[in-house]
């Protein structure tokens, strides 16, 4: 499986413009047929920071999604609404998705 965490600084003016404008961009990946996930959150500490955490299947899937027309639109788009160049992390791990963590179990529920 193919995991990418990425981290977007956007423009403060662009804040929130930035969910709605990757939105198209979600919708799609998240159809790809090699796509696991395809997950936005945003930094508790920085406010102009989201992070997207990725995965793909396999290899060819991820080169799928980087060679789809709404990955070239997504790039388009987010030039005009960041603050700086993305920090991103791309490793190949073992696995098909989520494991569970063994540390915590509810005691609830």
């Amino acid at each position: 499986m193919i995991f990418i965490a990425v981290r977007f600084t956007v423009c403060s003016a662009e804040r929130d413009n930035w969910l709605p404008a990757v939105e198209d961009f979600t919708l799609a990946t998240r159809q790809e047929p090699g796509n696991v996930f395809f997950d936005w959150s945003y930094s508790v500490e920085n406010p102009d920071q989201f992070v997207l955490l990725e995965a793909f299947a396999s290899a060819e899937a991820g080169a799928a999604h980087v060679q789809s027309a709404h990955f070239a639109a997504a790039m388009e788009t987010m030039a005009d609404l960041v603050a700086e160049v993305p920090e991103i992390i791309n490793v190949e791990v073992p696995g098909e998705g989520w494991s569970r963590m063994a540390e915590v179990q509810p005691r609830t529920g």
